[in-house]
């Protein structure tokens, strides 16, 4: 695995680059282990060796979309909201384009292990709805909530992997029942994140109540799921407390936290977790949303387009998760990596 360097100032400076070293077994995913409805390797089709990354014009300090869903419903009622279908179809767009999820935890820390040639994405939802995850008698997810699409295309296209992060509040996935549903999605593979204890503003009432807020949801998430290990935090709104830092890493009521990545609301593609542009204090993410409307810019729609024609430069992997590869000449300057693991051609 690359190893991103991890400095202590860097990881609480509002807009200074770092990122924090893979921890130990960063092969397995930051959600738990695998899905058990998953076949076939790792990675299909893989050969012994990658190619020269020339081959598959890799640029890992490119740009990565982090995606950013909320209710999955057949009458949306708000700009946030995708119905089924377009979930459905968004998703096999990506599988298309040759995208790979991985979970923000894993995005954040530097731990990109994907197939050369394909792109990573990351798949976040907020709020914790019935509409993202409900479990029926049988234990299964249902078919047309978030995860059983996701699931469903996975299926279909072997690559493309049934890999998510969850931010959630507490009160957590109602119909089913927070623990329940917890416990499942980490079984399965997915990673679950920190929303705040009651997805409120944390720009309000000091730091020590973002503080509180943040290690209170971590305290109920981990009592439900012990084995689960909180690093990734979805502002409510977008909004970081002041300092931003308190974001990062605090502690309230005897619980401590540390945070390897705080994502943001909008409004376009991630860099390069290689790149000296990242800021773990805050990550873009790309609403969910179709190319037509008074925000289409802000769009996923927009955004994938312009990633897939080459407006924006996208992260293509070289299939060496120990190496950095990248054109000479990039604009992107790197950042936090061992030279030895630089990689330009």
């Amino acid at each position: 695995m690359v190893t991103l360097l991890f400095l202590a100032t860097a990881a609480v400076s509002c807009g200074g680059p770092g990122a924090a070293a893979p921890r130990d077994g960063a092969s397995e995913s930051a959600g738990g282990r695998q899905d058990a409805r998953s076949t076939g390797p790792e990675h299909p089709g893989r050969p012994s060796g990658p190619p020269p990354p020339e081959k598959v014009r890799a640029d890992e300090l490119a740009a990565v979309p982090v995606l950013m869903y909320h209710q999955i419903v057949e009458k949306p009622s708000s700009v946030y909201d995708r119905t089924p279908e377009d979930f459905r179809a968004e998703l096999e767009r990506l599988a298309r384009e040759k995208y790979v999820p991985v979970t923000a935890a894993d995005y954040a820390a530097g731990r990109i292990d994907i197939p050369a040639g394909t792109h990573p994405v990351v798949l976040t939802f907020d709020d914790a709805t019935d509409s993202q995850l409900r479990l029926g008698a049988d234990g299964e997810p249902a078919e047309d909530c978030a995860v059983g699409i996701l699931r469903d295309v996975a299926r279909e296209h072997p690559r493309f992997k049934a890999r998510a992060t969850f931010f959630v509040n507490d009160g957590a996935f109602a119909a089913t029942g927070q623990k329940k549903a917890l416990a499942w999605l980490h079984e399965h593979g997915f990673e679950i994140g920190n929303h705040t204890l009651d997805h409120v503003s944390l720009a309000e009432g000091g730091a020590g109540e973002a503080r509180r807020q943040i290690a209170e949801e971590q305290e109920s998430v981990e009592r439900d799921v012990p084995e689960a290990h909180v690093t990734s935090l979805a502002l409510p709104f977008g909004i970081q407390p002041d300092p931003a830092s308190a974001a990062l890493s605090g502690s309230a009521g005897g619980t401590a936290y540390e945070n390897r990545g705080v994502y943001l609301v909008g409004a376009g593609p991630a860099p390069s977790p290689y790149a000296e542009s990242f800021d773990p204090e805050g990550i873009p993410r790309i609403r969910s949303a179709p190319a037509e409307g008074p925000e289409a810019r802000y769009s996923s729609a927009h955004w994938l387009s312009q990633l897939a024609d080459g407006t924006v430069a996208r992260y293509t992997s070289d299939g060496d998760p120990d190496r950095v590869s990248y054109p000479k000449g990039t604009r992107t300057e790197p950042g936090g990596v061992k030279e030895g693991e630089l990689r330009p051609y």
